[in-house]
């Protein structure tokens, strides 16, 4: 599992360890791990060109010191100084020594675009806002630059605490964290900023609970319910769905569609399509007789495709087992009866309709989606899953927030919500707690649709059809490297072809900005229609 932690946690930790290490220490460990991820991105560090946006915190001293290390190796490196009168001295002397350079910002551009790799040590992780105006120049130069840029901790002008984005900021192809991950490395638009992450361990010691935890494929694994010899469908768990109407009844099907690969032992539909779920899933028990006389359920899935159906959704919220809500059962429930129930309630809305229910405009929530979440589970007191390109999960009673780490921009198309909610529901059905059925559910989504896609566009039902591909990788444990869900960011793992960057091009899948592409098998994503 990969976990995140706030500045404060982090700057606590690092005063507690520099308390215990001589003057130093610490910053040369983060300086030492820079630098050899900036050399193993180089390929060949001798005769290389390196070009150190520095500013004035201890984040430019990181920068400054790995610098120095490389300019040992026979790099030529000159040091972009932001504020010269107030550059960390210490590192601007060990740079010296090494053979290093120093410029103002009058002729970075130059500097920058003639430069095989840019390092951004601009701003620390405790930067709030954007780029100064006087840095934006620099950021710019090195987007329009062939070299690859390093981020020193975390993108400058990005929030490490929330992962919100307030204005220009760097755009990096690496980013080298020390100690732990900042949430903002992973939650968008934050992340999309920060290319690949390397995790650089510099001795910190951290408390039992962060405020991110990203599952990965061991985590999942144990979360899946496997039958037992004595089990039958009733003791697997059944799952009820009560979605569709005559003018959608497609997402009742894709619901179900969900649901019969998610582990529960047998899934009862209620609503008006069940002409067209028994044709495409026989399987399927289906009743017209309303929800509560369809039979005995452990969890209810309610909303998609539901048009108007506000009857249905409020004879659901009324049952005594798990609920998920989805799509216009979302716009249908009655807020006080979602927090008057006793039993755990699971809210699965998109940004747009996150918006409604928050009374905001979605690019608010797109903006923010970490303070989103939270907000809507305490709000509701309900457990919270907020689709889109990171997706997250929120518990009411706070706690680390969960983020999504697996899923694929192709999965924002029609319907491949409507899976989502039938397989996490069977999942609640199955005895899962909302968190983890949310959690892993989302996991095993985001995998299908990697898998079904596999850089094509793909259909919702291909989604659903790929469902037992992605959970048979997740037991088996296969396809974590492929698809950067096990160890891609944790490891720091990137693929250089040809040498590095001199003598080939850095893979970032999906070409890149002219510089080649880093092929980040870290990468996140992926909407949800």
């Amino acid at each position: 599992m990969r976990t995140a932690y706030s500045v404060e946690t982090v700057r606590a930790a690092e005063r507690e360890l520099m308390a215990r290490l001589p003057e130093g220490a610490l910053m040369q460990r983060a300086a030492a791990g820079l630098a050899a991820a900036c050399a193993d991105l180089l390929g060949r560090v001798y005769g290389s060109r390196v070009v150190l946006l520095v500013g004035s915190g201890d984040n430019g001293g990181d920068a400054l010191y790995a610098g120095a290390r490389l300019a040992r190796r026979g790099a030529g490196v000159t040091a972009v100084l932001l504020a010269p009168e107030r550059a960390h001295a210490a590192g601007l002397a060990a740079l010296r020594r090494a053979g290093g350079r120093t410029a103002g910002t009058d002729g970075a551009a130059g500097l920058i675009g003639n430069a095989d790799l840019v390092v951004d040590g601009i701003v620390g992780i405790g930067g709030k806002g954007g780029l100064r105006p006087e840095a934006v120049p620099l950021a710019d130069a090195a987007e329009r630059a062939r070299a690859a840029v390093v981020a020193v901790d975390l993108p400058s002008g990005v929030d490490a605490d929330t992962g919100e984005v307030r204005g220009a900021a760097v755009r990096a192809d690496l980013t080298v964290t020390f100690g732990t991950h900042k949430p903002g490395l992973l939650i968008d638009p934050a992340r999309e900023y920060a290319g690949s992450v390397r995790l650089v361990d510099i001795g910190l010691d951290l408390p039992a609970e962060p405020q991110l935890q990203a599952l990965q494929h061991a985590d999942v694994a144990r979360l899946l319910p496997v039958p037992a010899a004595e089990s039958d469908k009733y003791r697997r768990g059944v799952v009820g769905i009560a979605a569709g109407s005559a003018r959608y009844p497609g997402a009742a099907v894709l619901a179900v569609a969900g649901a019969l690969r998610g582990g529960a032992g047998a899934v009862r539909y209620v609503g008006p399509a069940g002409p067209s779920v028994i044709a495409r899933y026989p399987e399927t028990l289906v009743s017209d007789r309303g929800p509560r006389h369809a039979g005995r359920v452990q969890a209810w899935v309610v909303g998609p495709g539901a048009g108007d159906d506000a009857a249905t959704v409020a004879e659901v919220l009324a049952a005594e087992v798990p609920v998920l809500i989805d799509a216009d059962g979302l716009r249908l429930a009655d807020a006080s009866a979602v927090r008057a129930r006793r039993a755990p309630t699971l809210m699965t809305p998109h940004a747009g309709e996150a918006a409604a229910l928050l009374g905001v405009e979605r690019e608010q929530v797109e903006g923010g989606r970490l303070a989103a979440v939270r907000e809507l589970a305490r709000r509701y007191g309900a457990t919270v899953l907020l689709k889109g390109s990171t997706t997250l999960v929120a518990e009411p009673g706070g706690g680390p927030v969960r983020v999504n780490p697996t899923g694929t921009s192709w999965l924002a198309t029609a319907g491949s919500g409507d899976v989502l909610s039938g397989l996490a529901g069977s999942l609640l059905a199955a005895g899962l707690r909302t968190v983890d059925a949310a959690s892993a559910a989302a996991y095993v989504h985001g995998l299908a649709g990697r898998f079904g896609a596999d850089g094509a566009p793909v259909g919702a039902h291909d989604v659903a059809e790929g469902i037992p591909g992605a959970w048979r990788s997740v037991v088996r444990g296969q396809g974590a490297g492929r698809w950067g869900c096990g160890v891609g960011v944790t490891a720091g793992r990137w693929v250089s072809a040809g040498g590095g960057v001199r003598g080939g091009c850095l893979r970032r899948g999906g070409g890149g900005r002219g510089r080649g592409c880093l092929r980040r098998r870290g990468l996140f994503g992926g909407g949800l229609g």
